[in-house]
């Protein structure tokens, strides 16, 4: 096995480990674990499983590009309906390049840089 995956292989177990001692020593969280995950905008009836995974606690990086290229106007529509949520939740929504958007829970916010001042730098 290379280097890379005895790493992985370490990675994994302890996730696992850490896993297992979050459930035993019980949690002060609404939600015990938070998952990272990655889903497509495929259609306009996604949202309501993106609203679903955010009221269970993950943070959701959405790829829209998929339903960019059938329907401009459904991302549009989509992405509002998805603001107007993360706001009614407490979470925080935010752009990640043209793409793509993450989408965090209540109690997750996302660091903005402050703009620049123009003058003086």
């Amino acid at each position: 096995m290379s280097s890379f995956g005895k790493a992985l292989g370490r990675i994994f177990r302890k996730e696992k480990e850490e896993n297992k001692q979050v459930e035993a020593k019980g949690s002060y969280f609404k939600h015990p674990v938070i998952y990272l995950k990655a889903l497509p905008l495929k259609k306009l009836s996604d949202v309501e499983t993106i609203k679903k995974e955010v009221k269970a606690g993950n943070i959701l990086i959405v790829k829209v590009t998929p339903l960019v290229e059938r329907s401009p106007e459904e991302v549009e529509k989509a992405v509002d309906e998805l603001c107007e949520f993360t706001e009614d939740v407490g979470g925080d929504i935010a752009r990640l390049g043209e793409e793509r958007i993450v989408i965090c829970p209540s109690g997750v916010k996302i660091w903005r840089e402050s703009p620049k001042n123009s003058v003086g730098g």
